[in-house]
């Protein structure tokens, strides 16, 4: 393992530039070159490498977003384009990949090594939290804080005018983050795939909180909630209740954004540097992931498995806490 490359795919997560800096200082320390992918599967199919040194990733460990850059690549989906990526790795002397990304970019790591053969190891960075053999995904620790950091700013007002906010953050497949924040702030109820709460569900809890002398109420939603977005949710209640002074925020795309918190450095850090050293040791088509504080591997295969039934016990304890 002379020549390793290192690319970032998917949605960016606050802590990529730390995996990559992990990633490329690792190589060094193990005297193998290394070579960033730009653009993601992009990058590979276009062949827009460069070398990377130590000093290429100094300052970066506390950046958010990703200096490799992330993109959609639809030519990389078919089997020419993955084919075109491998002759570029090949041509560049490169002897093992690692891909830091969430979902999507494991599957297509999958077909780049069913089809090529090509070592790749993989970082496990998406804000979603939603692959298996982690206990967190480089990028939720800082969302999450987030999404806190903003929804105790929206309660100063609810509290201030009695009124019923819905706050919509991401997690189009899973409701990890709406269920860890909701419980971090306290609210009403939250709504997630998850959580199983209907329309009807909702309105009777916050009856029950009215009749609890609740002034103020916040709703967590799921954007992938089966009915609907924030928008879409508030317009059903508000037509049950018309009496709700309802206000809705989407958070969107400020929970991807801003410097990676301690845990997400540390955590992009460890993996990393076991990516490299996985590879170095012949490990491939695998994931590096951190359970009980111990760096495991796990297949491509079983760690895109949605995990979102070991939301259960935070399903109950939203539940309990929001009386």
């Amino acid at each position: 393992m002379k020549k390793i490359a290192v690319l970032t795919s998917g949605g960016d997560a606050p802590g990529m530039n730390a995996a990559i800096r992990a990633v490329v200082r690792a190589s060094v320390y193990h005297n193998a070159e290394v070579v960033g992918v730009f653009q993601g599967y992009q990058g590979l199919v276009t062949g827009d490498f460069k070398r990377l040194h130590v000093r290429s990733v100094a300052k970066i460990l506390g950046r958010g977003g990703t200096i490799l850059k992330s993109a959609r690549c639809e030519a990389f989906m078919h089997a020419e384009g993955r084919a075109q990526a491998h002759a570029h790795l090949v041509g560049h002397g490169v002897d093992g990949l690692v891909v830091i990304g969430g979902n999507g970019t494991f599957t297509g790591a999958i077909k780049l090594f069913e089809e090529t053969g090509f070592p790749v190891m993989g970082i496990p960075g998406t804000i979603d939290n939603d692959l298996a053999g982690t206990d967190y995904t480089i990028g939720f620790d800082t969302a999450t804080n987030t999404v806190v950091q903003a929804v105790d700013k929206i309660r100063d007002t609810a509290d201030s005018h009695n009124r019923l906010f819905f706050v919509e953050v991401m997690g189009r497949d899973s409701g990890f983050i709406a269920l860890q924040t909701g419980i971090a702030t306290g609210a009403v109820a939250v709504m997630t795939p998850e959580t199983g709460i209907t329309i009807p569900g909702l309105d009777r809890i916050l009856d029950q909180g009215e009749l609890a002398n609740k002034t103020s109420s916040i709703v967590m939603v799921s954007e992938g909630h089966p009915e609907g977005g924030a928008y879409e949710i508030a317009r059903k209640v508000s037509e049950i209740s018309p009496a709700y002074e309802i206000r809705i925020t989407v958070l969107g795309h400020i929970q991807r954004g801003g410097d990676p918190s301690c845990y997400d450095r540390v955590l992009a850090s460890k993996l990393g540097v076991a990516a490299v050293e996985a590879l170095i040791a012949g490990k491939h088509n695998m994931m590096a992931g951190l359970v009980n504080d111990q760096v495991v591997f796990t297949p491509f295969s079983e760690a895109i498995l949605n995990k979102t039934q070991s939301l259960e016990d935070e399903v109950r304890i939203a539940q309990i806490l929001s009386i």
